[in-house]
């Protein structure tokens, strides 16, 4: 008899230490019976689904379902496949997750399905903060990319092709560092412009920025120029002289044309991108400057080092970070913002009003610009200068840029060498575009011929800078 009292003892000792483990439990539990009856509910799930025990004990779940007391039970999905089934709930505002198990006998006959409830909504609205910040951050760089780029529109860098952004927005991005800066493409592509762009979005933007063109520099000079001299180095040199390096300490040297300097100032230069060092001409001791070298050249390096013209060594010093830009033949997209840029930009200079003609536009548009930008703006330049009305038409274009096109005259041309396949697309629906602005009045009239909407017409008009 005693030994049957201390059993019942242990028993209800266990029930009270089970009853205590639910009932303390933040996640919600739900106890079905295999035909769907609710046998329990701890107090956690009575908080997440407002409700009382008293209303669900008792209560089959089938018909909760039906009658709406619940949108989805995962307790009847458990029943229903006999295995672990995974709901999300949502109830008033609140989203549950809900995890029914099914428990079994030692015969496989289902006896119980034993449901889980978890609050997920601070957990989800965690999530989603952290989407919305992510969100934020990436809408923070495109905007800053975005006020970068105007910036470079107001410094007359037009950048509308896409390889042409990429440069500009690559230069951005190697500003913030320290690295030594190669800058490569034709002549006349804006390469100065780059590196004043790298150089006023960096940390030294409020230092010295040194310009050298290495190849306007006489050879016998270009050392002295570069590193300076000391008092007596050589015959007239009656006191000493800093160089542009020590001129650019706490900023950047642009060594513009950089294959052109002779084999002495192509070891000194190697020997400071080194150490840091440089040492006037006629000195005994080197002197450390904090400067950033940023190169560029219209020549091909790579062959200059097989011809032996340029070191090797030096070349991969300054190959760091290399940055081609294109040649505005490869800029389609560019053009015509270019074109109208300058000719207002000299028609201000100039105090008259000009304009190009739809006709002159086209063809300027057709032409190669073998000098690319610097040819560009010296042909507006002339175009405004030698004009006689408002409208600058084709009779006014110099017979160079008209003879190129002359014998293309009935040949339609399509794509350009350098062109992407968006980029020719682009320059045909801008033709169609402005050949239906010449024949129709409205873009209503435009969007009915060629079948799109009026908003579509208007936007790309927008975009091609036309009616």
């Amino acid at each position: 008899m005693k030994k049957t009292e201390s059993n019942d003892r242990t028993i209800e000792e266990l029930n009270r230490e089970l009853n205590a483990i639910i009932n303390s439990s933040s996640d919600g539990l739900f106890v079905c019976s295999a035909d769907g009856t609710v046998i329990r509910i701890n107090p956690a799930s009575e908080r997440m689904h407002h409700i009382q025990a008293s209303e669900v004990l008792g209560r089959n779940i089938f018909e909760m379902v039906e009658e709406g007391f619940i949108d989805r039970s995962a307790a009847l999905e458990t029943i229903r496949n006999r295995k672990q089934v995974s709901v999300l709930q949502n109830h008033r505002g609140r989203k549950l997750m809900s995890t029914g198990t099914p428990v079994f006998d030692g015969q496989g006959e289902l006896v119980l399905a034993v449901v889980t409830v978890r609050d997920v909504t601070e957990i989800d609205q965690l999530q989603r903060s952290i989407e919305e910040e992510g969100a934020r951050s990436s809408q923070f760089r495109e905007q800053l990319l975005a006020m970068q780029l105007l910036e470079l529109e107001s410094r007359h860098i037009v950048a509308r092709s896409p390889s042409m952004v990429q440069v500009l927005q690559q230069a951005v991005r190697v500003a913030g560092a320290d690295s030594t800066v190669l800058i490569l493409g034709e002549s006349g592509v804006g390469k100065g412009l780059v590196a004043d762009l790298i150089h006023n979005h960096s940390k030294r933007a409020q230092g010295p920025m040194i310009r050298i063109n290495c190849g306007a520099i006489p050879e016998s000079l270009i050392e002295s120029e570069l590193f300076g001299y000391e008092k007596g180095a050589f015959t007239g040199a009656g006191s000493a002289k800093p160089g542009y390096f020590e001129l650019a300490d706490g900023g950047t040297l642009f060594l513009d044309e950089v294959a052109e300097l002779p084999a002495a100032s192509q070891v000194k230069l190697l020997r400071f991108l080194e150490d840091g060092q440089i040492s006037r001409l006629g000195a005994t001791s080197a002197t450390a400057v904090d400067v950033r070298v940023l190169a560029a050249t219209h020549r091909n390096l790579e062959q200059l080092v097989a011809a032996e013209q340029f070191r090797l060594d030096l070349f991969y010093r300054l190959n760091v970070i290399p940055l081609t830009v294109p040649p505005l033949r490869e800029r389609y997209d560019c053009l015509l913002p270019l074109l109208r840029h300058y000719v207002e930009h000299f028609s201000q200079r100039n105090g008259v009003l000009r304009r190009l003609s739809r006709g002159a536009a086209d063809v300027l548009l057709g032409y190669a610009y073998p000098g690319n930008v610097r040819e560009l703006m010296n042909l507006c330049e002339r175009l405004v200068v030698m004009s006689e009305t408002e409208v600058i038409d084709e009779a006014d274009l110099p017979m160079s840029v008209r003879q190129q096109l002359e014998p293309e005259v009935g040949k339609v041309k399509l794509w350009r060498q350098g062109q992407t396949l968006s980029e020719a697309l682009a320059e045909v629906e801008r033709r169609i575009l402005a050949e239906m602005c010449e024949c129709y009045c409205s873009q209503s009239e435009i969007a009915t011929v060629l079948g799109v909407n009026q908003s579509t017409i208007a936007r790309k008009l927008q975009k091609y800078n036309l009616g």
